[in-house]
């Protein structure tokens, strides 16, 4: 999908039905150097935003992540780029204000990590997408005692050690996934719902405390993210594709 040179409109319009999550994957290492172009379709508070970044890198991929959320749901809504507003819910998450989305009822969410960007569309439902690059330098293992709930460092335990990174990291986006759609955020005690560590897989949200009811609620996959990335994705209802 391109955009036009000029007024960052793209060519064709989107569509999104309403039993459909779509994703978009953004190659931030690509097209983040044309920092001066992207930042022309940000409001002011993100180009204050973009300007706190100490690294020159961390400011590019921000502001083309930042943009490319913008001109997608531009594509959806029909609308300007720029003329979309967005408020926060007390845990940071972000939503089109309802001057924006008026009669879209258009629901997203994005993460980044390294050169990548996930973001992720739908209507009339929460949703979580979390993308993670593989890194092999911190402590895995400190980081799942406290993290992780039992039944998941149990299943991390079992593994030979070339596979408990890729393991980890499942997980883990599995698990930021659900706590971004659910809009809890990290007060959302990690412990407290259990995700599986296997590759694939149907539903990867296998209980939730104290409602066991609530994992019935939600669909839980994972996305392939390209070598070297790990990525989920969160839903409610299982009425979607």
């Amino acid at each position: 999908m391109n955009i036009t040179d000029s007024g960052f409109q793209i060519e064709a319009p989107l569509t999104l039905p309403e039993d459909e999550v779509q994703l978009w994957r953004v190659d931030l290492e690509a097209i983040g150097a044309d920092e001066s172009r992207w930042q022309q379709v940000l409001s002011s508070d993100e180009v204050t935003r973009a300007a706190r970044f100490h690294f020159l890198r961390d400011r590019q991929r921000f502001v083309a992540a930042r943009a490319w959320l913008r001109i997608i749901l531009a594509g959806y809504l029909r609308t300007d780029p720029n003329s979309l507003t967005f408020t926060y819910s007390k845990k940071e998450k972000p939503s089109l204000a309802s001057s924006a989305s008026a009669g879209s009822d258009v629901s997203f969410n994005v993460s980044h990590s390294g050169g990548i960007a996930l973001l992720g569309f739908t209507r009339r439902r929460e949703i979580g997408v979390d993308v993670e690059q593989l890194r092999r330098d911190s402590d895995l293992d400190a980081i799942a005692r406290r993290f992780f709930s039992a039944h998941e460092q149990s299943q991390l335990a079992a593994l030979l050690s070339v596979e408990k990174v890729e393991a980890f990291f499942r997980c883990w986006t599995r698990k930021e996934a659900y706590i971004k759609a659910t809009g809890d955020g990290l007060s959302l005690p990690l412990n407290q719902f259990d995700v599986s560590l296997a590759a694939g897989g149907n539903n990867a949200l296998v209980a939730t405390r104290p409602d066991d009811s609530e994992a019935g609620r939600w669909l839980l996959q994972e996305v392939p993210a390209g070598p070297g990335y790990f990525a989920a994705v969160c839903v409610r209802g299982r009425d979607w594709k």
